[in-house]
């Protein structure tokens, strides 16, 4: 199991795209919509989030190495009662590192800032077919309360 005494939770940087990119592209859904062979538009996407209050791009390292990345967004809302609420989106765990306990740290970390940032309501949308990440965000607390909707445009 990871634990924290070795991890550092940061900051993403422009010199963090490249791994960042990879972990996006390891999975079948990613190896079908990520090119890490052209970062060009992660340059100009890392450009508009780093300068984004709202928006946290964070990597979990070890070692100077690269193992974990999630984006958390604030948003401010006028519904249930003008509430807070931060979406956790791009939760990726390097190949080598899952199973080992870092996804829950990440998670827990992005509740925890969460908190800190003044939310009142932590969500996420997970793809229909992973069904492993719905088993492990319900066992962190998430309840599957809602029908999530997309249109590409």
């Amino acid at each position: 199991m990871s634990d924290r005494t070795d991890l550092t939770i940061r900051r993403a940087t422009g010199a963090d795209l490249p791994a960042v990119v990879a972990m996006l592209a390891d999975d079948p859904l990613g190896a079908t919509r990520e090119s890490p062979d052209d970062l060009t538009p992660y340059r100009e996407a890392f450009t508009r989030i780093d300068g984004d209050p709202n928006q946290h791009l964070v990597v979990a390292e070890r070692a100077g190495r690269t193992i974990g990345t999630l984006q958390l967004t604030v948003v401010p809302g006028l519904s249930r009662r003008g509430a807070t609420r931060t979406i956790i989106e791009a939760v990726r765990i390097h190949a080598d590192e899952r199973g080992s306990g870092l996804g829950t740290i990440l998670i827990q970390w992005a509740v925890e800032r969460s908190r800190e940032l003044g939310s009142d309501l932590v969500q996420l949308t997970s793809d229909a077919t992973r069904t492993d990440a719905h088993r492990f965000y319900e066992r962190l607390g998430f309840v599957p309360s809602h029908i999530g909707f997309k249109l590409k445009l």
